[in-house]
């Protein structure tokens, strides 16, 4: 068996000198390699030990500090002074009824019932209770519908990238989720909605969030970034805020996996763990905080009187543009993949391996996406959840068929990965005004999105230079911003009265408004801007500490034995082995 044999005591013997001397070498080198890997091992067991160490202290005193809160009070009407709850008990009474519907009872009517009708008044208490329960329980099957989309990316990225590398890019698909969420849960989540305030249609509890810090200038407050909310503790230990930290939560790991399809295939996994960190702890949060949170640009129209402020139903910009524009950052600094451009700068084509299990993941993230956009009225009661679904269907729809129209026309075949990220391109798209506008907008704004994406691929990769293997760029940092744009040019009128608090319902510069486009272009130039810059700095320090790119070997032999240690493939190892070995 090779340039070795055992005798009959067990020990080797050695064909001839020079099989002596290899093996002696490799045994060599396996010690190093094991004494490296040793070392490694070492570190990553202290660097866990004291992890475990810090999770148990701080859970230490988050027990502690939990006994002092005082005990939630059994009567079903709200508390007169706002304490977390979080058994439930408290959250949802007669309060919730007042102003739910146009005929709904008044306060007025509420306190004069207190007196003569007292049974009239413990009923809406426990319709309002219910009603709360309503809003949670669709908030919250709305975010397990997000949640599953991580499936979606992760076959849809997978599929169209290399089978060598498939097993990386299904486990940055995978661990994006976990490192993303903690991240939030630490202080992402605090920054982003620790100043949002009261959202009514879940019951009050968010009223404890109410720290955000801001500048004042020209006598206005400008949110930048919320103060209450970190690891979910103390006064926001209540089943409001938990509710709408698992729907953020989901949100932001939409953002967080975007980039990893711009950059696979040479991304090391390492550098990778890094950036998950840091765009669910500050990226996200940040500017999801200045549309969502209550922050400076959601005042646009309270303080300059543009409109109702950057709108932004769903995440178009908050969700897909920052992470568009993130992967936009992170496959310029990385550069193309090993043999994409020729000599002379011309790109070549490196198919996915798998189409089938790319137009799944299309399919499941398609399907998710009506958590996504219905989800964001946080109210099982807002009977626009079917104007919401309607349009997002409509204009994935569109989208799909106008880049394969595009495709068909321009190049002479039906391209139906194209056709798929036009599906995806038509859902970005609309899910920034999808509460706002008819029908008929929906399907222009997918067919535009389905046509702005197949040029917008072709830009990127000609001109620019940049090798983008899913298409990420374009399908969410471009329609992103078309998303957010297309809500100041075709909302309606007929939704979002009172809004960021401006009275009105919300219209668009085809309807009469150029300040709520203005608000919106205020709002595509800010993300660009911020999660450009940011974005370049944080790669360009990572990359100086820990390398970004794997080696021009591991590139070529493929990322997964080398990178995660699990092929995708087996099966295709062990074939070539055969085959060097017959």
């Amino acid at each position: 068996m090779g340039g070795w044999k055992r005798d009959s005591g067990g020990h080797i013997q050695y064909r001839s000198n020079k099989h002596m001397v290899f093996f002696q070498r490799r045994l060599e080198r396996n010690r190093l390699e094991w004494g490296k890997s040793t070392n490694w091992r070492n570190e990553m067991k202290q660097l866990l030990s004291v992890l475990c160490l810090g999770i148990f202290l701080f859970m230490a005193s988050t027990v502690y500090a939990g006994n002092e809160i005082p005990g939630a009070s059994s009567q079903l009407s709200a508390p007169t002074v706002l304490m977390p709850d979080p058994s439930g008990t408290n959250t949802g009474g007669a309060a919730d009824v007042i102003g739910a519907t146009a005929d709904a009872p008044t306060k007025q009517d509420m306190t004069r019932m207190a007196k003569t009708e007292p049974l009239a008044v413990k009923l809406a208490d426990v319709i309002g209770h219910n009603r709360i329960a309503i809003n949670f329980m669709w908030t919250l099957l709305c975010g397990f519908l997000v949640m599953f989309m991580q499936a979606g990316f992760a076959l849809a990225e997978t599929g169209f990238t290399q089978a060598k590398n498939a097993g990386h890019t299904m486990a940055m698909n995978m661990m994006v989720y976990g490192i993303g969420m903690l991240g939030y849960w630490i202080c992402g989540f605090a920054i982003q909605m620790g100043g949002v305030g009261n959202i009514a249609t879940l019951g009050g509890g968010t009223g404890l969030l109410n720290g955000e810090f801001a500048l004042h200038l020209f006598g206005k407050d400008f949110g930048l970034f919320g103060t209450n909310g970190f690891f979910l503790s103390g006064n926001t230990y209540d089943v409001s805020i938990f509710s709408l930290f698992l729907f953020q939560m989901v949100f932001m790991d939409t953002t967080a996996t975007i980039p990893t399809g711009s950059m696979a295939e040479r991304w090391t996994f390492k550098s990778f763990v890094f950036y998950g960190f840091f765009i669910a702890m500050f990226v996200y949060p940040l500017y999801g905080n200045w549309v969502w949170g209550g922050g400076w640009l959601s005042q646009l129209g309270t303080n300059f009187g543009l409109g109702h402020g950057t709108l932004d139903f769903a995440g178009s910009s908050v969700v897909h543009m920052t992470g568009g524009v993130a992967a936009l950052v992170g496959a310029m600094i990385l550069g193309p993949r090993l043999g994409k451009f020729d000599k002379d700068g011309k790109p070549r084509a490196i198919p996915g391996h798998h189409i089938p299990m790319a137009i799944t993941g299309c399919f499941i993230l398609a399907f998710g996406w009506f958590g996504f956009n219905a989800g964001s009225t946080l109210a099982g009661g807002d009977l626009r959840i079917g104007i919401i679904a309607t349009n997002t269907m409509l204009a994935s729809a569109s989208g799909a068929l106008f880049a394969m129209f595009y495709m068909w026309i321009f190049y002479g075949k039906p391209d139906v990965s194209m056709s798929a990220n036009g599906l995806l391109a038509g859902l970005v798209a609309i899910t920034a005004p999808c509460a706002y506008v008819n029908s008929v907008a929906a399907v222009g704004i997918g067919a535009i999105a389905g046509v702005l994406l197949c040029i917008s691929v072709f830009f990127v990769e000609r001109v620019l230079k940049i090798d983008d293997p899913v298409g990420a760029i374009s399908v969410h940092g471009v329609n992103g911003a078309w998303g957010l744009l297309s809500l100041g040019l075709f909302a309606d009128g007929t939704y979002g009265d009172g809004i960021n608090g401006v009275s009105g319902t919300v219209r668009g510069l085809f309807y009469g408004n150029t300040a709520q486009f203005t608000a919106q272009v205020v709002g595509v130039i800010t993300n660009f801007v911020f999660v450009f810059v940011i974005m370049y700095v944080f790669f360009t320090l990572l990359n100086k500490i820990v390398p970004l790119r794997v080696s021009r070997e591991v590139e070529i032999s493929g990322l997964d034995q080398n990178e995660i240690a699990v092929s995708a493939y087996p099966e295709f190892n062990i074939r070539s082995a055969y085959l060097e070995e017959s």
